[in-house]
């Protein structure tokens, strides 16, 4: 939660279609086998079956189909993901997501569709510990191998020339069609209890500190009771180790000042009020550490306040009484957007992903999948029933940091879906041309690398169409 997101650059790698390829039906296999080294790191048939499967499903229920033999390809898949990790551990590549909590996700899912702790191990053929540890491991050469991926790509980049060249050479049904977006201005009140609010929710994480310190409780019983942090509440607020600089200023600074065992006072971030415990000493610059997360809450009368008031200013610029821009320089809390009319960008998000901080990626058009991540969904349940000049009523919503606030929104323009044009659209063609060069440097790097590794195929997935032809030797 508190680290800074990796953003994926790179998609999966494009699917190479195959003619002429054995069909699983053909493979007569008895015994689990190995089809494949790379390296130093087996691939059982199982594995390939078990991929191909997911990928058919998935392919169903997305609606379309391959001429490639699922089986061949997920031997692909699962021989670049090998290399891709093996590579990573040589070159010390970190990875940033918390695998922890992802894998305690997946086995709480994976429990519950069994129906029970019993069923999945009679299920898996192994007790739970020893399943979870498996899926950890899964989960982690995933991971390993998707930020070597983009490390690979991640220095590749593409100057405006590079841009219009490849627009130019786009062939007409080439062109993607944008979907329909929607510009709007926003004005953002916060209960005036706020500091009250904060006042209650430093009172409560003061109270369990003491209970702490004073041996009645620990950080980790506390913190799957009451944390708020759904990545770390389960495992008793604990978080991955990892650096200062990868953690919110506030939260580094409080716990580089403390011993192992040690709790700090409470300590407010973007995301809310943490008491932060130091796990053990640091190691190799790396910080481990659990917490507690609380984000103030309000009654049902503090969180009316503002929207009384808003639904108020909003009869007043129905009536042109007062713009919506002037209104939103006097009234709007939101920093982001009061001084130019309340106008809504993506800058909330850039400044939450640093990564991503560039001028160029910056936007005021939003899309119906941009509703949920970056942008409230209330939002969008808002706009579809607007029309363009409308003002809303009033609505609570949730920022990206999860803090509740009302907001009154107008429609400032709708765009309808087009095919994407190089002068309305330069982002999507940027992030096109820029995927397309990715995809080529990573391409050149895999055939490169293949071509310095050990590489085994069992003989009857040879025949088969690989993107990358140096696999068979």
């Amino acid at each position: 939660m508190l680290k800074k997101r990796v953003v994926a650059v790179v998609a999966l790698l494009a699917v190479v279609m195959s003619t002429g390829v054995l069909t699983a039906q053909k493979r007569q296999v008895l015994l689990d086998r190995v089809v494949a080294v790379v390296g130093g790191s087996a691939i059982l048939y199982s594995e390939v079956e078990e991929y191909a499967a997911n990928l058919v499903q998935q392919r169903r229920e997305q609606g379309y189909t391959s001429d490639r033999d699922p089986m061949n390809e997920g031997l692909e898949a699962l021989m670049r993901q090998k290399l891709l990790y093996n590579q990573a551990l040589i070159d010390s590549v970190e990875v940033y997501s918390d695998v922890n909590s992802f894998v305690e996700e997946q086995l709480q899912a994976m429990i519950a569709e069994a129906g029970s702790i019993a069923e999945l191990e009679a299920r898996e053929h192994m007790a739970v510990f020893n399943f979870r540890e498996l899926l950890r491991q899964q989960i982690l050469e995933q991971e390993y191998a998707r930020s070597m991926q983009q490390t690979v790509v991640s220095d590749v980049s593409v100057s405006p020339g590079e841009v219009q060249q490849f627009f130019k050479d786009l062939k007409e049904e080439e062109l993607p069609l944008v979907p329909e977006q929607y510009v709007y201005a926003q004005i953002v009140r916060y209960p005036s209890s706020q500091e009250e609010a904060k006042r209650r929710t430093r009172e409560r994480l003061m109270e369990m500190r003491e209970r702490i310190i004073s041996g009645k409780s620990s950080m980790a019983v506390l913190a799957r009771t009451y944390s708020v942090d759904p990545g770390s509440a389960m495992r008793g607020g604990e978080l991955p180790a990892g650096p200062l600089e990868e953690l919110m200023t506030p939260y580094a600074d409080a716990l580089e000042k403390l011993k192992p065992g040690q709790v700090s006072e409470v300590v407010e971030t973007d995301y809310g009020f943490h008491i932060i415990e130091m796990i053990d000493e640091p190691k190799n610059g790396l910080y481990h550490s659990r917490h507690i997360l609380l984000r103030p809450t309000y009654t049902a009368e503090e969180l009316n306040q503002p929207i009384v008031f808003l639904d108020s200013l909003a009869n007043l610029i129905r009536t042109d009484s007062v713009t919506f821009e002037a209104a939103a320089l006097e009234h709007s809390e939101d920093k982001l957007t009061r001084m130019n009319g309340g106008l809504v960008s993506n800058h909330d998000l850039l400044m939450s992903s640093p990564s991503l901080a560039n001028v160029k990626y910056s936007a005021t058009k939003f899309r119906r999948e941009d509703f949920g991540e970056g942008k409230s969904l209330q939002d969008y349940s808002n706009l579809i029933r607007m029309k363009v000049g409308d003002v809303s009523p009033a609505y609570m919503a949730q920022d990206l940091r999860q803090n509740e606030h009302a907001k009154i929104i107008k429609l400032l323009e709708i765009i309808p879906t087009h095919p994407a044009s190089l002068e309305e659209d330069y982002t999507t063609i940027e992030e096109m041309a820029l995927s397309q060069k990715q995809q080529k440097v990573f391409d050149d790097w895999m055939r490169e690398k293949i071509d310095g590794l050990y590489v085994y195929i069992a003989p009857d997935f040879r025949e088969g169409e690989f993107q990358y032809s140096n696999w068979v030797k």
